[in-house]
């Protein structure tokens, strides 16, 4: 089972006393386990969003330390700010990251707040997934009044609070309420105008959230248009799962358009973008960029760079990096400060410190294959040969994408420069894997052998480390194999002027699968188990007797062409 995983994202009150804010996110790292990621402040908003991840019990320790905090160093009956806000700590919200459920998180924001409630004394409501009710489900709604409205609204028995004193009192007066959710993934974006209206970016707004506007009878102003229950009549916005607001920021001296994206697998961070910057034109405004608050997945800024190099009508079989850049020039999410995907990007924010085989310079692989420890060995630089060689592939695709005359075959060129990358990445992951596998055969040897079940257990390590190590050349075969189909394909169909290097691809990975098949070959012998080995050991053979067939067809195409 998968490490249960949060992610938890405050937002305090507080955008503009940098000791504050520091004093404030420092307690999330005073507990074990849990990853400081990110603290966004906003002069304008006077709002920090602060995020963090960790497993469940350790995040809502967090979270409530850090609420404690906030209580104590925030004084609300002296904060202002652009953003709707009635709380020290304005919203908590609680989303799943990984191992567990978003009804799961919503039994951890349920104790995190009972606890708030109890030894803080703040009141609060339970939003979104972790609301006991439908009617607050909607944070506007569970927030509305904000916190000058908190007097009365705590002492209506229709907004009694979920947890804590429903009495307005000295101490609620200072720390305000809280708003405690479990909620998808949430992109909180701003997109800039070249305006200083509020108005405009108000409207732009409603022409664009799924809540859109109020309905008037003459269409923008005057009497409101009511159904036969007497409820407002609203014009839906173009986008669903969207939340908007127009502000002046002035700091920047601009007005923006504040989004919140409540479900970015219906409505994505470049859709809400590209509809932003039609509706700017439609008011005679222009979109001048975007800001994005806090932190974002990769997938969701790999999907903006594929969205815009599809219109225009370039190849999609670039880089991770390329297509974050063409993300960020295309949103313009530099536009205000600069963009740093190693700190906005919460795969990247999370990775691994630990140096791989793949992150060494090209020098530094090959000294480190020259010296004298064992690994990497023949299994690794087997696994690299076939990304050079199908990195080789992939550029021809890419090259052919752009050659002009072709503009009406990019797609083609695109599909299989796409496919290159795959492999590429497939293989790039094997480089480090094969070592693994070889260092897990070291650890069962390694293994304590004073008795007989710790013999048995560590024949049992050494046999199965074994297989593994077997395996994972295996798959270099395969992929280095099936790479070879985009070597052949532009060989056939792409820029002739680049013959050789398409050639050259498939030499490497016909390297590359003989340099795997004998690494399966000397690590088969050692299973114990013997139909596994011979079982590998038939499938590797066939496809090193497939790729030597294709090396003989492709040097014949080489040779007539060249």
């Amino acid at each position: 089972m998968n490490k249960q995983l949060i992610e938890c994202v405050p937002n305090i009150s507080e955008g503009r006393d940098s000791a504050k804010i520091k004093a404030i996110a420092a307690v999330v790292e005073t507990v074990e386990g849990v990853k400081l990621l990110d603290v966004d402040p906003g002069n304008a908003t006077n709002r920090t969003v602060i995020t963090f991840v960790g497993e469940p019990k350790n995040v809502i320790e967090a979270a409530f330390r850090l609420i404690k905090k906030a209580s104590e160093l925030i004084d609300m009956s002296k904060h202002t700010g652009e953003h709707p806000r009635f709380g020290a700590t304005d919203v908590c919200p609680l989303v799943p990251i990984s191992g567990i459920s978003l009804e799961e998180t919503a039994i951890f924001a349920h104790k995190l707040g009972e606890r708030v409630g109890k030894e803080l004394g703040i009141p609060g409501y339970f939003y979104e997934n972790a609301a006991k009710e439908e009617k607050r489900e909607n944070l506007a709604s569970c927030r509305s009044g904000e916190y000058e409205g908190l007097k009365e609204k705590l002492v209506n028995s229709a907004w009694k609070p979920d947890f804590g004193p429903a009495a307005y009192n000295e101490s609620v007066a200072k720390t305000g309420a809280i708003a405690i959710s479990s909620r998808d993934f949430l992109i909180a974006y701003n997109v800039n105008l070249n305006s200083t209206s509020t108005r405009r970016a108000n409207a732009i707004a409603f022409d664009i959230r799924e809540a859109g506007r109020v309905k008037y009878v003459n269409g923008v102003s005057g009497k409101k248009v009511v159904d036969a229950n007497g409820e407002q009549v609203r014009v839906p916005g173009k986008l669903k799962a969207v939340k908007g607001i127009g502000w002046y920021i002035e700091e920047y001296g601009i007005a923006q358009i504040s989004y919140n994206l409540t479900n970015i697998n219906i409505t994505s961070m470049h859709i809400a973008f590209d509809e932003t910057v039609n509706s700017a034109i439609e008011r005679g405004l222009r979109v001048t960029g975007s800001e994005l608050i806090g932190l974002i997945p990769l997938k969701a800024m790999l999907d903006a760079g594929d969205y815009f190099l599809r219109k225009q009508q370039r190849s999609l079989g670039i880089s991770e990096a390329e297509k974050i850049k063409i993300a960020v020039k295309s949103l313009g999410l530099d536009d205000l400060k600069p963009f740093n995907p190693q700190e906005k990007i919460i795969e990247y924010v999370l990775k691994d410190d630990s140096k791989k085989l793949i992150d060494f310079t090209v020098s530094d692989f090959a000294e480190e294959t020259a010296g004298e420890s064992m690994a990497p060995g023949g299994g690794s630089i087997a696994a690299y040969v076939g990304v050079l060689g199908v990195s080789l592939g992939t550029m021809v695709a890419n090259l052919s994408a752009h050659k002009a005359g072709w503009d009406n075959k990019w797609e083609f060129y695109s599909d299989w420069a796409e496919k290159g990358q795959a492999y590429k990445n497939k293989l790039l992951y094997l480089v480090d894997e094969d070592t693994n596998a070889f260092n897990k055969i070291i650890d069962g040897f390694r293994m304590p052998k004073s008795n007989s079940e710790e013999i048995e257990m560590r024949k049992s390590a050494i046999e199965n480390a074994t297989k593994y190590a077997t395996e994972i050349p295996f798959q270099v075969m395969e992929t280095a194999y099936n790479s070879m189909e985009v070597m052949q394909a532009m060989l056939k169909d792409g820029l002739q002027s680049s013959l050789s290097d398409a050639g050259v691809g498939i030499l490497c990975a016909r390297t590359a699968v003989i340099g795997a098949y004998f690494n399966v070959r000397i690590n088969a012998k050692d299973i114990k188990d013997r139909a596994f080995a011979e079982e590998i050991l038939t499938n590797a053979k066939e496809i090193y007797e497939k790729t030597l067939a294709i090396e003989k067809e492709v040097m014949d195409i080489v040779d007539s062409k060249m």
